[in-house]
């Protein structure tokens, strides 16, 4: 029998492989259903996910291929119903609020779920990743937390000689306060009891020279 086989198409083959090469390079991909929104909206939408991610239109067969050939494992409820995906190269957070956001105006498109570092996030996960921090918001925080230290820092050490003799003294101080009441106390100040009692008596007790040996 004839060889009824036929090779795959070139263009597919190349799609496939982009996509294998942009799930293995991004930092996130983000999976949407985007039936029924308009060419315009796309492009708004594509306008605010910004320069450093791709949002495209995706055949599903062909991204089924594609994220089993970048070694991922992704549920086929993934691959219902028109597919548009979202190659992130920046922050994953910042275009997980893109999308929700934007959801937000246009109810038409919603979110499947997204892969991020190769972890599979549901719909619900990528909500939650998006009402987290930016990564430029946590480092600006970092950041001013670490000058405000280093202010303080420069601070102490550009004071005046006197202040810091006066801050030295000051602990001195209470180190002092807070030694036992034995230890404060001088060599000679022994407690009277701490005398022994034949001691005493001794000292009461009159001298009584002692008599000269008779002479012989």
């Amino acid at each position: 029998m004839p060889d009824t086989r036929t090779e795959p198409r070139p263009d597919k083959v190349a799609a496939v492989a982009e996509m294998t090469d942009a799930f293995r390079s991004s930092a996130a991909s983000l999976l949407t259903e985007y039936r029924g929104l308009t060419m315009a909206a796309l492009t708004t939408l594509r306008r605010t996910l910004g320069e450093d991610t791709t949002y495209s239109v995706v055949k599903n067969t062909l991204t089924k291929r594609a994220a089993a050939d970048a070694g991922l494992s992704l549920d086929e409820k993934l691959f219902t119903g028109p597919t548009a995906i979202a190659f992130v190269g920046g922050d994953p957070v910042m275009a997980a609020k893109s999308i929700r956001d934007f959801s937000k105006t246009f109810p038409l498109l919603v979110i499947k779920g997204a892969v991020v570092e190769g972890r599979f996030l549901s719909a619900d996960e990528v909500r939650q990743l998006a009402d987290l921090e930016s990564r430029e918001v946590l480092l600006s925080r970092l950041a001013g937390a670490m000058t405000a230290a280093l202010s303080q820092a420069a601070a102490l050490f550009q004071a005046p000689l006197s202040q810091v003799a006066r801050l030295a003294q000051a602990l001195a101080d209470q180190k002092a306060e807070t030694q036992p009441v034995d230890a404060a106390l001088p060599a000679d100040a022994v407690p009277a009891d701490a005398v022994p009692a034949d001691a005493v008596a001794a000292e009461d007790s009159p001298v009584v020279p002692a008599e000269d040996d008779p002479q012989p």
